[in-house]
Parts: structure tokens; C-alpha cells; sequence
């Protein structure tokens, strides 16, 4: 059986120019992702799939693989992950090894752990899923949220749970951004992920950061110290 890790990180970052590849407490961004996999044992191969020099430069340095550079066409600001997978997957089956399950991890994920990967792996293959993917759970009941009209004035979504308690609500969860395993079948075919072929994996609020902005960069960057600093005083 055949297990591979793919790090999809185009060159083209708008939001945090070179965001890939910046430098986050002392390693590229990156370098998390690919030592994740690697302390993981789960994969075969670590492949980074990228469009750019540089990152595959870098991505080789941590012991990587990069075993073809990704096409103009699946390298711009609108391409899903979905295809960008597939490409890899069908290019691995056809010039590389015969791939049975590829795991999706995002390069700007630093909170990825070793443990959470290996979790992934056994409950996709115990559940015979598509997929198996990180999630979290939202820290307010989504029923209660609200919106500011274009009067400026306040709505519910539901306004009909007003008087329902928070406790009585059914808890919400989102995708934690950070890996998404996956059977070479089902990336092929590119099947939806969020739907009843998937399991979660499922993780705690305070290891799960978005990275988008500037700001996230700082909060993430607080965050992973702190849990430096934890890990290094068990």
C-alpha cells in the first residue's frame, strides 16, 4: 500500500506575499508541514507541488520531493485544492508509484501534529471513507449568530432560536485548514469532501489558526510559542 503526503504551495501569495515560505518562528513556513508528515511515518513520499523555484528549493531542503512543477494552469488565484490534488495523484499513478491514499496538508499549517496525521490515516481506513479530515468546533452556537442589515439595524439568521438555551443548541463544527486525507480514487474523481463520505478528525480550538492576514501571522506566531514552551516543560 502506497501512502503519500502532498503540501500543495503555489507562488503566488497576495495576502502575506511569499507566505509559503516565510520564515515562522525560526523555519520557512513550510518546513512545519514537511516535518509534520515526515514525524508522522504515515507516507511513502512527501511531495510539494508547487509552481514556483524557490519553494521547491527550500521544500528539497527538509527533505521533500518535488517531482514535477505545477502547471500555469492550476496555479492561480481560483483553483481549488481539489484539482490540485488530482493533478498530483494522477501524475504519481502514471510516471511514479501507484498511489492508494494521499493526505492534502497545507503548507501554511505549522499546528498540523505528527499524532493528528496518524489518526487520520487509521480512521479512514477503519470507516472505509473517502475522506478524513481536520476539524473544530466553532466557540459560539452558529443558530445564535447575527448580521448587520443594510440599515444598519441587527437580524438573526434564526431568529426562531432566540429563546432556545446555548446548551440545548447542536454544536457546529468547520474545517481546521490543515489536512485532508484522502483515497486516490476520491481525489481523482475530485468527490466532495464535506459530505456524508467523510469522517472528522477532530481537534482542539486553541491548535487551530487561520493564516490570512498579517494579524493571523502574529496571533499564529504567540500561539505556537506558547505551545513550544508547553510542550517543552512535559
Amino acid at each position: 500500500m502506497s501512502c503519500v503526503a502532498i503540501i500543495p504551495a503555489r507562488g503566488g501569495s497576495k495576502r502575506i506575499p511569499r507566505k509559503n515560505i516565510k520564515e515562522f518562528c525560526g523555519k520557512p513556513m513550510i518546513a512545519w508541514s514537511i516535518e509534520a508528515a515526515k514525524a508522522s511515518g504515515c507516507f511513502d513520499q512527501i511531495v510539494v507541488s508547487t509552481d514556483d523555484d524557490e519553494i521547491a528549493n527550500i521544500a528539497l531542503q527538509y527533505g521533500a520531493t518535488v517531482p514535477f512543477m505545477r502547471p500555469p494552469t492550476l496555479s492561480d488565484d481560483f483553483t481549488g485544492t481539489l484539482p490540485v490534488i488530482h493533478h498530483a495523484v494522477a501524475w504519481l499513478n502514471e510516471f511514479d508509484t501507484p498511489v492508494d491514499y494521499a493526505c492534502c496538508i497545507y503548507a501554511t499549517a505549522p499546528f498540523v501534529s505528527a499524532h493528528d496525521l496518524q489518526q487520520g490515516f487509521q480512521l479512514i481506513e477503519e470507516t472505509d471513507s473517502n475522506y478524513a479530515f481536520s476539524v473544530t468546533s466553532y466557540a459560539f452556537p452558529i443558530q445564535r449568530a447575527i448580521r448587520v442589515t443594510d440599515s444598519g439595524r441587527i437580524a438573526m439568521f434564526n431568529p426562531e432560536r432566540f429563546h432556545t438555551r446555548s446548551q440545548d443548541l447542536e454544536e457546529a463544527w468547520h474545517d481546521a485548514g490543515q489536512f485532508y486525507w484522502g483515497t486516490a480514487d476520491a481525489w481523482c474523481e475530485e468527490r466532495q469532501v464535506f459530505g456524508d463520505g467523510s469522517v472528522p478528525v477532530k481537534l482542539p480550538r486553541h491548535r487551530v489558526q487561520d493564516i490570512d492576514t498579517p494579524e493571523d501571522w502574529v496571533r499564529a506566531e504567540w500561539l505556537f510559542k506558547a505551545m513550544l514552551i508547553e510542550n517543552s516543560l512535559k
